[in-house]
């Protein structure tokens, strides 16, 4: 009977197994259906602002959660992008699919994907996108300690925010400015700028990012010795980070604790939370983030404790090696550069297109104006211009103006199937010379007499007119 009973227990726990599965394969499968149908809904829309709202709204704190899941969803919005020639659309895939390489800390693709995207977003000559692009590539730039490229783009983007009234642009740029300035050491101007952010974050209830701000708060005033304040504001930024939801988040308020902490000698207190940061994120795609918190944890131990001093130089060495090994940081000098050589080539392509499109206009009114010429020319030598000399010399006027316009014309597609060799462009022009001439010649003797000879016959017409005329008075 008990052997009865256990075998019925067993079957009974497989097929709830199986339901389980089952269960969890539905619910996977309409997820996979909804996100599809979403990203659909998001290529369809044809205002690009709605569009880039929308991709905001969609991918949001997901990346804060769970980065490969927004990589998933990033790359699938990439193919569509590009399936509908969607360059605006693509232009924020790959800034995504950057920002994801970074919570990973693969920083060199993260730079490479970024790069990508402002490229591409530059293109386009979408503001908002571009300062979206430019925020995800700033935030590289802080990660490498390049303040001053990470100032200049955050500012841009305050400014791009207000003309816009995207109020979000804003709070993103002056929560990351408030982190550079903290890093500066500009506290004042870290104060202001994290206010701010918590001001517009206030105004339109958007709390999505507020983790963040409260962080550096409790930071600014840590470092200017605000004890009760840094505590209060990073115990909001804690709590922020859960209801959110945010491995990432919980990591960095435990580790900016810990470094408080740690900065005011109260040990104890830094052990307890630089653990907490490094257990958060274990076995996680934000596992890089025990770089700080091992190294503080390390500093505390080398001088007392040898065996947990191993422990956390082994997690420190190997988080450190991932994040700032030696072939990653020539990987990031070699994108730089390739990328300031880009902008460079970008700009020279912008003044000559603006050159072209100068020399384009003069090509349009000179040709304007000869038309224009010839027709009054043509117009007046049949009543009010009767000098026949006068005739034929506007008529020569008029034929060199077309010849030599076509020969303007000509000169610039002569030069590139030359290669500007002398030799080449002079026996082009010669053969063109020598077609042009003998038909230049024809035209205006056929030109001018057909004109001189018309202006004769109207002149005589009107004559006999004035003398039947006179006749009959």
């Amino acid at each position: 009977r008990s052997w009865k009973t256990t075998k019925l227990l067993i079957t009974m726990k497989k097929i709830i197994l199986l339901i389980y599965f089952i269960v969890s394969l539905q619910t996977t499968f309409s997820q996979s259906n909804n996100i599809d149908t979403t990203l659909q809904t998001i290529i369809a829309e044809k205002d690009d602002y709605k569009r880039i709202d929308m991709m905001i709204h969609f991918f949001g704190m997901t990346s804060e959660i769970d980065p490969v899941l927004d990589m998933q969803n990033a790359q699938k919005l990439l193919s569509l992008a590009k399936k509908n020639k969607d360059k605006i659309t693509e232009a924020f895939a790959l800034s995504e699919i950057g920002y994801d390489y970074r919570a990973f800390g693969n920083t060199a693709k993260s730079l490479e994907y970024n790069l990508k995207a402002d490229l591409l977003a530059k293109k386009t000559g979408n503001e908002k996108l571009i300062s979206h692009t430019g925020l995800s590539l700033a935030h590289i730039y802080k990660d490498q300690a390049d303040y001053s490229k990470a100032v200049g783009t955050y500012l841009s983007v305050v400014q791009t925010g207000s003309a816009l009234k995207d109020n979000i642009l804003q709070i993103w740029a002056f929560t990351s400015l408030g982190q550079v300035y903290i890093r500066m050491n500009k506290l004042d101007s870290a104060l202001v700028c994290c206010q701010r952010a918590h001001e517009l974050s206030m105004q339109i209830h958007y709390t999505d990012f507020l983790s963040n701000n409260l962080r550096y708060l409790g930071s600014i005033h840590g470092k200017m010795g605000n004890h009760a304040l840094a505590v209060g504001y990073f115990d909001m930024a804690i709590k922020e980070a859960y209801r959110s939801n945010s491995t990432r988040w919980k990591n960095e308020c435990y580790t900016a604790l810990a470094e408080y902490y740690h900065d005011i000698h109260q040990n104890d207190s830094s052990l307890t939370y630089a653990k907490k940061a490094i257990a958060v994120v274990k076995n996680t795609p934000f596992s890089n983030k025990t770089v700080i918190p091992a190294k503080l944890l390390l500093d505390i131990y080398e001088n007392n404790n040898s065996d947990s001093a191993l422990k956390y130089f082994k997690v420190y060495r190997a988080a450190n090696d991932s994040l700032f090994g030696t072939k990653v940081i020539q990987q990031t000098q070699v994108l730089k550069f390739e990328n300031e050589v880009r902008q460079q080539e970008i700009a020279t392509e912008k003044v000559k297109a603006e050159q072209q499109r100068k020399q384009n206009i003069q090509y349009a009114l000179l040709a304007l104006g000869i038309i224009t010429f010839i027709i009054l020319f043509l117009m007046l030598s049949r009543r009010h211009i009767t000098n026949t000399k006068l005739i034929q010399f506007l008529g020569v006027v008029a034929l060199l103006l077309v010849f030599e316009f076509l020969n303007l014309l000509l000169h610039p597609f002569l030069e590139r199937i030359t290669h500007h060799s002398p030799v080449l462009m002079l026996l082009a022009l010669v053969c063109i010379a020598a077609l042009l001439v003998p038909l230049h010649h024809k035209l205006e003797k056929w030109a001018t007499h057909k004109l001189v000879e018309k202006n004769k016959a109207v002149r005589l017409a009107s004559a006999r007119k004035t003398i039947e005329e006179l006749e009959k008075n």
